[in-house]
C-alpha cells in the first residue's frame, strides 16, 4: 500500500514495521494507522539510550509510596509522580525540568494549564542540545467516550508514556485529533473544543509555559524529604 505521499507531509519516508494487530485494519483507517506507526517507529529509533534511562527512572519513581499529598494513591497521583521523576533524573545528572503550559480563556477554547517534563540532552556528537518531552499519561490524553472502533484502534497504538522530540509529538497529535474529528462526525456527536488539534498542541507548547527544576543537591534533598514524609505517613496509617 502506498502511503508515502501522506506520510511525507509529516515526516520523511521510513521503513514501516507493521504491528501484529494491523492485519484487521481496513481501507483508509489502515493507511492512517500505518502512518501513525511510521511516526512512532521514527520516534522510538531516536535517543533510545536516554529513553531507556528515563523509562527506568519513571518505574523507580512509581515503586515507592512517595505521594507528597499524603494520599494512599501514589501511583495515580500524577503531579507528585512528575515531581519525583524530575528529582530522580536531576540526581542522576540529567537536565530535567517540570514545565507548566498555561493558556487564557478565549471564545474558542477554555483556559487551562498542563504539566509535563522536559529534558535537555546533547546529541551523540555533543555539538547540539535537543529538547525531549515526557508525558507520563500520553495515551490517556486522547481517550474519548463514545469513540468509534477505528479511533480506539488508533489510540491503542499510542505509548502509555511519551518520551521524545516535540516534532514527533506534534505529528502524532495532528493524526489522532483528525481521527477524533472523524469519529465524532461518524457518531453524530459534538466534538469538544478541548479535542481539537489546536487546543491539544497548547498542552505541550514551550512558548506558553513556565518551569521549575532542581539542582543535583536539591534533587537529593527532595528525594530524602519525600522518603521521610512517606515513612511518617505510613506510621500514622
Amino acid at each position: 500500500m502506498q502511503i508515502s505521499s501522506f506520510a511525507s507531509s509529516i515526516l520523511p519516508p521510513l521503513v514501516i514495521v507493521p504491528l501484529p494487530s494491523q492485519k484487521n485494519y481496513k481501507g483508509k483507517n489502515k493507511i492512517r494507522v500505518l502512518v501513525l506507526v511510521e511516526i512512532l517507529e521514527d520516534h522510538r529509533s531516536t535517543g533510545a539510550k536516554l529513553r531507556e534511562e528515563i523509562t527506568l527512572t519513571i518505574e523507580e519513581a512509581r515503586e515507592g509510596d512517595l505521594c507528597r499529598c499524603l494520599q494512599p494513591k501514589s501511583y495515580t497521583c500524577c503531579k507528585c509522580l512528575r515531581e519525583r521523576v524530575v528529582s530522580l533524573l536531576c540526581s542522576k545528572g540529567i537536565n530535567a525540568t517540570l514545565r507548566t503550559s498555561k493558556w487564557a480563556h478565549t471564545t474558542e477554547f477554555p483556559g487551562g494549564t498542563h504539566e509535563y517534563i522536559e529534558v535537555i540532552a546533547s546529541t551523540p556528537s555533543r555539538k547540539k542540545l535537543v529538547s525531549v518531552l515526557i508525558e507520563i499519561n500520553f495515551r490517556d490524553e486522547f481517550k474519548m467516550a463514545k469513540a468509534c472502533k477505528e479511533y480506539m484502534e488508533m489510540i491503542n497504538e499510542l505509548p502509555e508514556i511519551y518520551i521524545g522530540k516535540s516534532q514527533h509529538l506534534n505529528a502524532i497529535v495532528n493524526i489522532v485529533c483528525d481521527a477524533a474529528k472523524r469519529s465524532t462526525t461518524e457518531n453524530k456527536i459534538h466534538m469538544g473544543p478541548w479535542r481539537k488539534r489546536s487546543f491539544m498542541h497548547k498542552k505541550w507548547s514551550a512558548s506558553s509555559s513556565s518551569s521549575s527544576s532542581y539542582s543535583k543537591s536539591e534533587a537529593a534533598a527532595s528525594i530524602a524529604s519525600n522518603t521521610s514524609l512517606a515513612a511518617t505517613a505510613a506510621q500514622v496509617a
